[in-house]
């Protein structure tokens, strides 16, 4: 059992944030509520695919979500995201909900809420050691300090504190196409320019590594897709509003309360990370 003593975290995101969902900025009304399958495979679809994880079938995958029906055939696919799954049976169990594809638990784990942070230190670490004891073998002590730092199971505590570490980012040596994948990987945020058909011109902010530390460049302009022959799983955007990438995916469009949410615990994982320094899994895998 994962009984080491932690360090105490920082502050939570609950003052910040009240509840699980909230309103739109800017008068817009927020976008029409999903179940949570239908969300969880708004964020899943993207690596799914790229072929990273879920079902072989990407396309069925794609039209079950479309479809917006929370039925067994999205829920069975949902269950096949290795990667994914555990973290939204921890949130839910540990927080007092009895589905993981419950929409709080699956909002909690792709973009953030404070129900994360009603989840003690031995049920991460539990969870953690469970899933990857043997997968990391001697590297496991490095793993779990990422849980004693304070590492929650949102995706980007996944992403930088778990990835590279487990070899799931594949056997990238080279460290821009490594940064590539942990920028693409993770749930970033970007502003619409421009709506161009099935594709939309985003203002985001990329990561950077400078040998030590990543941190954030400056705003970059790029093209992500929405939908395919005008179907996709987002919903209607608008000029200037915040919307959530994954690859070059548009999953969801923002209120401005989801987005302190993602960035703040972006920020915490990656200060988690660079607080680690030489040994960090993304120091081992870029260089």
């Amino acid at each position: 059992m994962f009984s080491l003593q932690c360090r105490m975290r920082e502050p939570t995101l609950e003052a910040a944030v009240r509840g699980d969902s909230v309103p739109a900025a800017g008068g817009r009304p927020p976008p029409a509520r999903v179940p949570g399958p239908v969300l969880f495979a708004r964020y899943a679809f993207p690596p799914n695919h790229h072929g990273y994880c879920g079902p072989a079938d990407n396309v069925a995958f794609f039209e079950q979500g479309v479809n917006g029906a929370d039925d067994g055939g999205l829920r069975a696919m949902a269950k096949e995201f290795a990667g994914a799954w555990p973290y939204l049976e921890l949130i839910a169990h540990s927080t007092g909900l009895a589905d993981p594809l419950d929409r709080r638990v699956v909002e909690a784990y792709w973009v953030g809420s404070p129900r994360l942070d009603q989840i003690g230190v031995p049920a991460i670490g539990n969870s953690m050691e469970d899933r990857f004891r043997f997968t990391s073998g001697p590297r496991f002590s490095s793993l779990t300090e990422g849980v004693l730092a304070g590492g929650v199971p949102h995706h980007s505590f996944a992403v930088f504190c778990i990835y590279p570490w487990t070899g799931l980012l594949g056997d990238s040596r080279r460290a821009a196409q490594a940064l590539t994948v942990l920028d693409r990987c993770r749930i970033r945020w970007g502003r619409v320019l421009s709506l161009q058909g099935d594709q939309v011109v985003v203002e985001s902010t990329p990561l950077t590594w400078d040998g030590h530390y990543l941190g954030y460049g400056p705003p970059e302009v790029e093209t992500v897709v929405r939908s395919i022959d005008g179907i996709g799983l987002a919903s209607e955007l608008e000029v200037g509003d915040w919307v959530s990438l994954h690859w070059e995916w548009v999953c969801d469009r923002l209120s401005d309360q989801q987005r302190r949410a993602l960035r703040h615990y972006t920020d915490h994982h990656l200060a988690i990370v660079n607080e680690a320094g030489y040994h960090s899994g993304p120091a081992t895998v870029l260089g």
